[in-house]
């Protein structure tokens, strides 16, 4: 393994459970029936735990949207033509595509990361630039990526975390945009998880019954090209992904060496963090799943990592739409654990013993 992604690696801890403790102690004293608000609970204590504070702040908000195209895409398997992606890019930066608007809701900054996509930006506001090539390879035919291009990409998204910590991000967020990158995600879940590619795999953007079908042959035959470059989780996810998702496991790895809480988006993003948790299972103590996605698969995916998204709304859109949302609900859990009176100062009477 390469000695940068090494080093990485030994930077993140697990949280330090001892302040579970006291945290739970605070929750079971605000003026409510113990467990009365769920999971708002929960995400405060993971929140507390994450960042190692039992006066925890969340005010400043980030979402790295990254952008990647993919050779896969030649073999037909989305219902839009590569070109879009370039498109939907221009569209983020004007300020009109879904995540422009959920963000703008949320309060939460958004930066577009182009790693990969086949087209030269001009410098734009929002904009970062980090392309490692334009687009990956066609994985039905070899690597998607070289390791060495693979590890470039995932140390910008560890880097772009290491940036937003130092600017004083206190959650980060992950969204991607590439046209036909379901392909490699759902190749990337049935290795590294070892599912059915027939079980995970969905229709993406749109397509029908018949190219549904090709498509799992093209992931299929993927796999089975790649076999011998897909041993360990780093070698898979050169062989299987592509830009944005290398660069989506880095930021994410970034993230928890940081101890900042990182929200994952839906299908593609998960992927990332899959690649993640194979490489640094510790990696789970910074972890919010954002959403349920509508795409199928997802729900196998959740279950086989024992996880359970903050919100269930049918999405399947991507740009993290998905974290942008679901940071308004931990930032609710937070207010709740910070503001609300407990038993103990408002001298509100507690359940009685009888």
């Amino acid at each position: 393994m390469q000695k940068e992604l090494q080093q990485l690696l030994n930077r993140i801890q697990p949280v330090d459970t001892s302040l579970k403790v006291a945290a739970e102690a605070h929750l079971n004293d605000l003026t409510k029936p113990q467990g009365s608000l769920g999971r708002l609970e929960e995400v405060a204590l993971k929140y507390v735990l994450a960042t190692a504070s039992l006066n925890p702040v969340l005010s400043k908000k980030k979402i790295c949207c990254f952008a990647g195209d993919h050779g896969v895409a030649a073999e037909g398997v989305s219902a839009f033509p590569a070109e879009v992606t370039p498109q939907m890019v221009y569209n983020m930066l004007s300020g009109g595509a879904a995540i422009n608007v959920l963000t703008r809701h949320a309060g939460v900054d958004l930066d577009v990361v182009d790693m990969g996509v086949n087209h030269e930006f001009p410098d734009s506001l929002g904009l970062v630039k980090r392309k490692v090539k334009p687009g990956s390879a066609n994985i039905a035919i070899g690597p998607a990526m070289s390791e060495e291009d693979a590890l470039q990409a995932l140390l910008s998204g560890a880097e772009l975390a290491f940036d937003a910590h130092e600017a004083g991000y206190h959650i980060l967020g992950t969204g991607e945009m590439g046209i036909a990158n379901t392909t490699p995600a759902t190749a990337l879940y049935s290795v590294l998880l070892d599912v059915p590619v027939e079980s995970i795999t969905g229709r993406g953007t749109g397509i029908d019954d018949e190219r549904l079908k090709h498509k799992i042959a093209v992931i299929k035959k993927a796999i089975e090209v790649n076999a011998s470059h897909s041993t360990t989780p780093f070698g898979t996810l050169a062989a299987l992904g592509g830009y944005e998702i290398a660069a989506i496991t880095g930021f994410i790895l970034g993230a928890a060496a940081s101890r900042v809480p990182v929200v994952v988006d839906g299908f593609i993003s998960s992927s990332g963090a899959v690649v993640a948790l194979k490489l640094c299972p510790a990696v789970e103590d910074y972890l919010f799943f954002s959403h349920l996605s509508n795409e199928q698969g997802h729900r196998a995916v959740m279950q086989k990592l024992g996880a359970r998204p903050i919100l269930d709304l049918d999405l399947r859109l991507g740009e993290g739409t998905g974290a942008a949302l679901s940071m308004q609900i931990i930032e609710g859990a937070l207010k709740i654990y910070n503001e609300m009176a407990t038993f103990s100062g408002a001298k509100v009477s507690e359940k009685s013993e009888e």
